[in-house]
Formats: C-alpha cells, sequence, structure tokens
C-alpha cells in the first residue's frame, strides 16, 4: 500500500507541478475561461491538493506501520498531527510562532476555520521523512541529549522544504502574510518580522525550526533514533516521498521568476537528500559506530 500510494502521491504532484508552471500561470489562456473548466479548475483547488497530501500521509503512515508495527506507527502519526496542528492554530490566531498570517479557501476544509487539515497532515510525512534520513546522517542513541540533537537536525530537514514552498504558495494565494506596521517595533523585532524573503518575515523559519524540533522531539519518545535508524532509515521510500514533495514548490518559483527561492530551495533540500544517498547502508554504520 504504501508503494502504490506514494506513487499515486508523486503523479499527483507531476501534474501540479505541471499545471502551476503552464497553464495556471497568469494570465490563464482563453481555454481555460470557459464556464466548464473554472468549475474543473475550482474543484481542482478544492479537493487536489487535500487528495495529494491525503496520499502522502498513507505513504508514510503504511510505510511505518510496517517498519515499526502499527500502534507505535498510528501513536506517532497521532500525535505529529495534533502537535503541529496546535502550532498552526496558534499561528493563525496569534501570530506566534510564526508570524501574522493566514490560509486562504485554496487547501480546502480548514480545521477551526483557520488551518486547513492537510496542513498538518504534511508535517507527519515530511517529518517521518527528516528523520530518516537523520537516521542515515547521525549517530543513533537513545539517550536525551541525542534525541535533542535529532529533533534539532530533523526541524532543519523539514525547514529546508519551506524555502521554495513558502514563495510558491504566497505566488499562488495558498495563504498570505498578514505583517502590519513595524515603525515602533524594537530593531530585533523588526530584524525578524520584517518581509525580507518573497513577502516572508524570519521568524517564518523560526517558527519551522522550532515547531519541527518540538514534534520531533514528541515522535522520538514514542519511537527512539535508534529504531528509526535500524527500522525506518534503510529504505528509500521517505527519501523518495521528501523529494517527491519539492517537485511543486521548485517548479511553481522557477515557472513564476522566483528563481532565487528556486535554486536555494533545491541547493536546501538537495544537500541532506544527497547526505543520505551517499551510502545506503549508512544507516547500519551509524549504528554500529554508537554501539
Amino acid at each position: 500500500m504504501a508503494v502504490v500510494a506514494l506513487i499515486a502521491h508523486a503523479a499527483m504532484s507531476a501534474f501540479s507541478a505541471f499545471a502551476f508552471s503552464t497553464f495556471l500561470v497568469p494570465p490563464y489562456p482563453d481555454w481555460l475561461q470557459t464556464p466548464t473548466n473554472q468549475r474543473v479548475m475550482a474543484l481542482g483547488y478544492t479537493f487536489g491538493g487535500q487528495t495529494t497530501v491525503v496520499l502522502g500521509a498513507v505513504a508514510g503512515l503504511a510505510f511505518l506501520a510496517h517498519a515499526i508495527g502499527r500502534r507505535p506507527a498510528l501513536l506517532t502519526f497521532a500525535v505529529a498531527f495534533v502537535l503541529s496542528l496546535s502550532s498552526e492554530l496558534a499561528g493563525t490566531a496569534t501570530g506566534f510562532p510564526f508570524g501574522a498570517y493566514g490560509y486562504t479557501d485554496q487547501l480546502g476544509y480548514k480545521i477551526g476555520g483557520l488551518v486547513p487539515f492537510n496542513i498538518p497532515t504534511s508535517w507527519f510525512y515530511m517529518l517521518v521523512a527528516s528523520l530518516a534520513i537523520c537516521g542515515r546522517t547521525i549517530t543513533a542513541r537513545d539517550d536525551n541529549a541525542t534525541k535533542w540533537w535529532w529533533s534539532l537536525m530533523a526541524g532543519l530537514v523539514l525547514t529546508a522544504w519551506d524555502v521554495s514552498m513558502d514563495p510558491a504558495m504566497v505566488k499562488t494565494r495558498h495563504w498570505l502574510w498578514l505583517v502590519g506596521d513595524l515603525s515602533g517595533a524594537s530593531s530585533f523585532q523588526q530584524f525578524i518580522g520584517t518581509p525580507f524573503f518573497f513577502g516572508m518575515p524570519l521568524t517564518n523559519w523560526l517558527g519551522w525550526i522550532l515547531t519541527g524540533v518540538l514534534v520531533t522531539r514528541a515522535m522520538l519518545t514514542i519511537v527512539p533514533p535508534t529504531v528509526w535508524a535500524r527500522q525506518v532509515s534503510p529504505s528509500s521510500l521517505p527519501l523518495a516521498l521528501y523529494a517527491v514533495n519539492g517537485l511543486l514548490p521548485l517548479a511553481i518559483c522557477f515557472a513564476q521568476d522566483m528563481v532565487l527561492a528556486g535554486v536555494l530551495g533545491t541547493l536546501a533540500m538537495g544537500l541532506p537528500l544527497a547526505l543520505a544517498l551517499r551510502s545506503p547502508d549508512r544507516a547500519h554504520d551509524m549504528l554500529t559506530a554508537a554501539r
């Protein structure tokens, strides 16, 4: 099931990447302006993204259940979903920890009228992929210090995805930054709160790292690093899942005049992938070295 879901997830991601880099780039072609095609496009916006994310979550959850067992996999999913949703709800309601932003209706149903359900769902499977990368690149022990180190690294690997994702999703109006007047704020507040990267403030990446670290640390309480390294990291499926999720934002960035975001996003996601792929036996080697 995991492989089938991943293939379907990749196919939908590839189609979305093609669409948003060709006929969904304004000005829209005449054939897309017909009432029928407008209805099809509206349905695509409503259900396409949700379906793509659900398929990614199915791939991640089915794989994780096979690798570590159904119960810990489901518990890991529940913890990741609830904690990331809590952070997103706090962010959209108060501006902490990401900054002032809001989701449009393009991502479908919103939990609490604020956060599309596919947002915390995608946090789950991208953190599974990030932890799998950690298992190939970082020594695996189950002590507290190692768990925090893994959490930091997984948070950074996750945030690398947002280097291209945020500019792409803002450009296509999936979410919007609502930064107010900072003229009376302190120099530090202006530094982290002023939009500097395609309309995004630095607080966004700081919030991603903070949330990623805390959610990952909770996931590692359920499934410790040695289990991730031994039973999850040797598979190439999480790496493929991570790479596939770069297709859409990178395509949008390169097609819609955000080349810098595309280049930096490629480098940011490419580095951890390259390190993870440098040896298929790396996870075993890291475990052996830790003993």
